[in-house]
């Protein structure tokens, strides 16, 4: 698929993901193919990457099919011990799990605040959490009906030095140093992708604070609670 569409990679910082061993790999949530674009990056470490994802995927006929043939883990939002223990699981058997702290897609493209479980993760099996961040994927398939058949687009994967949790450090305190390191990475991507806005109507893609046309912060907090009002989160 990626070659038919002839996406653009740009994949940096790869040689952070460890080759052997588990970790916890964490990621910016902007689009719904996010996993894939950081499992296609994690290929030249030849490791698979098993993500944790909302339940209501793994129910869908095709894609829930896919989810579970690929070792994928579900998470019961209202109660995510089962998923936290088959995450322990994975970890315990040197594997990557995937986690997206922000738990839904960011409708700001910035980062929201972190849900606690990727650094839990890291700190109850003392691996590393290696941070990641994906910027131009939600260009392609996003929330709001945002999607695109246009070839040639640039996807930017940046990996971040992995994270050690310190002896004595808490989830919270891992968790605030991995939500500072994958801001700086965000930034560093966007601040470097290759394409801006063709016109007025394309500026939705960029932040509100860059001059672009998506909510605010604050304004994509309400949509998302108007969001899973009117359809649930079965698409976020």
């Amino acid at each position: 698929m990626f070659r038919l569409m002839g996406i653009r990679f740009d994949v940096r910082g790869v040689e952070h993901l460890p080759a052997t061993g588990a970790a916890v790999v964490a990621s910016n949530h902007i689009g719904f193919l996010d996993f894939t674009f950081i499992g296609y990056a994690a290929r030249e470490r030849r490791r698979l990457i098993r993500f944790m994802a909302k339940r209501s995927v793994f129910e869908a006929p095709v894609a829930g099919r896919l989810m579970r043939a690929m070792g994928h883990i579900p998470v019961d939002r209202r109660s995510g011990s089962g998923a936290y223990r088959q995450g322990l699981r994975r970890l315990d058997a040197g594997q990557l799990v995937g986690v997206f702290p922000e738990a839904t897609i960011s409708r700001s493209w910035v980062l929201k605040a972190f849900r606690r479980g990727a650094a839990g993760l890291a700190v109850s099996r003392q691996v590393p959490v290696v941070p990641v961040v994906v910027w131009g994927g939600h260009r392609i398939f996003t929330v709001d009906g945002h999607r695109s058949l246009r070839r040639r687009m640039p996807v930017t994967i940046i990996v971040g030095e992995a994270l050690v949790p310190g002896a004595g450090e808490t989830v919270d305190e891992l968790s605030a140093r991995l939500h500072a390191s994958m801001e700086g990475l965000l930034d560093e991507a966007i601040d470097t992708y290759p394409e801006s806005p063709r016109d007025e109507q394309d500026r939705w893609w960029l932040p509100h604070d860059r001059g672009g046309a998506a909510p605010d912060p604050e304004t994509a907090a309400v949509l998302d609670r108007e969001a899973v009002a009117r359809i649930g989160d079965v698409f976020e």
